[in-house]
């Protein structure tokens, strides 16, 4: 029998929201404060996915200058309505205390891979925005409502309320429909209409270990909705050996082959119930129907393998070399920014050919503007390497290498300048906002006519470490293991956290002056 295995998306790529046309599937998973927002893949046979676009291309589109961590995308919903594909999601401004300000807006597009519309401002009332598009034509917004005061629970519950495409704009009343189960935490609606019932999907129980699945039924969209006899029809809680944690917030899909399937997002800790530096992921779970319930196939919680539908298999191309040797004149698709995008004036590849250059920008510590490039852990296992000219002239100017979780979790292997030496390797963590430099008293010091420096980054599930070579053959290895679950939602300090680890590249430069840092190529080699 033909099996998938979970998780469908490795790495960073929660809250799916799948949808089909045709004998097309696409997922759309959240993507944060990371630019370009908004990850979508594609798939033939619900086995296979291929990242094909991020619509959220333009600053028109999405401006996160100064976004908190972990702000940025929440939840976006992907549909195809009246010959189009509409996407939904919110962009979280601010995150901590008693406010979340999150602005949902709406983007069109004819085609899924084109140049999407500028966007549709809907209302600030809440995050994870779901547009539903009924059969008699009209459409419908629904999102959680966020409430601050201390009296109630802050997850309010689901709120609807009707868009009018034509007037670009919701109307009516709005209305909350959904009050959630005792499980409380309610969020991430989604509304599909079987057999003359509006069923309502919903996550609860927030989006760590309690995570969890329920639903609803209603034969008016307005409601009221009875709860499905079994709640929650996912959830890892009850299974703490599951290698498929944190299982929630999914999306139901209805495939050409007749059958049903259920995308959610999971979490894969390097221990019980431990830290995942992965991020959130998605799986996928077969659905049968029982009394007019959907349950999953093989009981509430997540399978790692699961019967495929019955499609001939269609597997893609990786949409990346294992190393990017910066030919072409675009980054490839895996690698993204952070908050906005970089122009010609501080990432080019088109000023020397075979090179990325970076021009320094801010620290890694900034939420304005880094000169970064990173892309997603997405093995426990893997090497990550670069090779950089670079010439700095100050303490202030480094490049290199970094693992990254977010502006307060990092580590960083960079060529600087010492005072007394001249070019330098140098190292730096970044652990909860607390500084140190290994390194500081054991320079290791650039030979003066060296032009290419080499940085290695091994991870090896629960540790990281870092090489450096003159020559790209002999290694050397820095005698310092690093803890990869210091780079997971699970370690960091605060409340509100939800992306993952990244490996890439960058350039600081706090003189101002903007020297470049040319990257010869980026590998990234996954050690199954």
């Amino acid at each position: 029998m033909n099996k998938i295995k979970n998780p469908i998306l490795k790495g960073f790529n929660p809250d799916p929201s799948i949808c089909r046309v045709g004998e097309d599937y696409y997922i759309a998973t959240s993507t944060f404060e990371w630019f370009p927002g908004v990850q979508i893949h594609h798939s033939k046979d619900l086995k296979n996915w291929n990242l094909i676009k991020r619509p959220l291309d333009r600053l028109s589109q999405l401006n996160m200058i100064g976004n908190p961590d972990s702000g940025g995308i929440w939840a976006p919903c992907l549909t195809y309505s009246d010959n189009l594909f509409w996407l939904i999601y919110t962009d979280v401004k601010h995150l901590s205390g008693a406010w979340k300000d999150s602005l949902n807006y709406l983007v069109t597009c004819d085609t899924i891979t084109g140049d999407w519309s500028e966007p549709i401002f809907l209302n600030s009332t809440g995050f994870d925005p779901s547009l539903y598009h009924d059969d008699d034509g009209k459409k419908y917004l629904l999102n959680m409502v966020w409430d601050h005061r201390e009296v109630n629970h802050p997850f309010y519950g689901i709120m609807i309320q009707e868009y009018s495409h034509e007037e670009k704009k919701l109307i009516g009343k709005s209305k909350v429909i959904f009050k959630g189960t005792e499980i409380k935490l309610t969020e991430g609606p989604h509304i599909y209409k079987i057999n003359g019932y509006y069923y309502l999907m919903v996550a609860e129980g927030g989006t760590k270990y309690e995570h969890a699945v329920t639903v609803a039924r209603s034969k008016n969209i307005m409601g009221p909705y009875e709860l499905h006899p079994e709640n929650p029809i996912l959830t890892s809680w009850n299974s703490p050996t599951n290698p498929l944690q944190k299982a929630g917030h999914a999306s139901l899909v209805h495939t050409h082959t007749d059958e049903w399937y259920l995308a959610h997002l999971v979490g894969r800790p390097l221990t019980e119930r431990g830290c995942c530096p992965l991020g959130r992921e998605t799986a996928i779970q077969k659905i049968e129907w029982k009394n007019g319930w959907p349950y999953v196939a093989n009981g509430n919680e997540p399978s790692l393998y699961v019967e495929a539908p019955q499609m001939e298999e269609v597997k893609w191309e990786k949409s990346y070399p294992e190393r990017d040797d910066f030919e072409e004149d675009q980054l490839n698709i895996n690698f993204q920014t952070l908050r906005v995008p970089l122009d010609e004036s501080v990432m080019t590849l088109k000023e020397r050919k075979g090179y990325l250059r970076l021009r320094g920008k801010q620290s890694l510590t900034s939420k304005f503007l880094q000169a970064h490039v990173s892309r997603r852990w997405q093995s426990f296992n893997f090497d990550a390497i670069t090779g950089l000219q670079f010439n700095p002239t100050s303490f202030q100017q480094m490049a290199g290498l970094v693992c990254y979780y977010n502006t307060e979790n990092w580590v960083y292997i960079n060529v600087t300048h010492d005072e007394e030496v001249g070019k330098i390797i140098n190292l730096i963590e970044c652990d909860n906002f607390k500084f140190t430099e290994p390194l500081k008293y054991k320079k290791i010091v650039v030979p003066e006519d060296l032009e290419t420096v080499h940085f290695k980054v091994e991870v090896r599930r629960e540790n990281y470490r870092f090489l450096y070579s003159f020559d790209e053959k002999l290694w050397v290895e820095i005698p310092i293991t690093f803890d990869s679950n210091k780079l997971s939602d699970d370690y960091i300090r605060g409340e509100g956290f939800f992306t993952g680890a990244f490996v890439g590249i960058c350039c600081q430069d706090a003189t101002g002056t903007g020297i470049a840092a040319d990257f010869d190529y980026f590998t990234y080699k996954e050690i199954y």
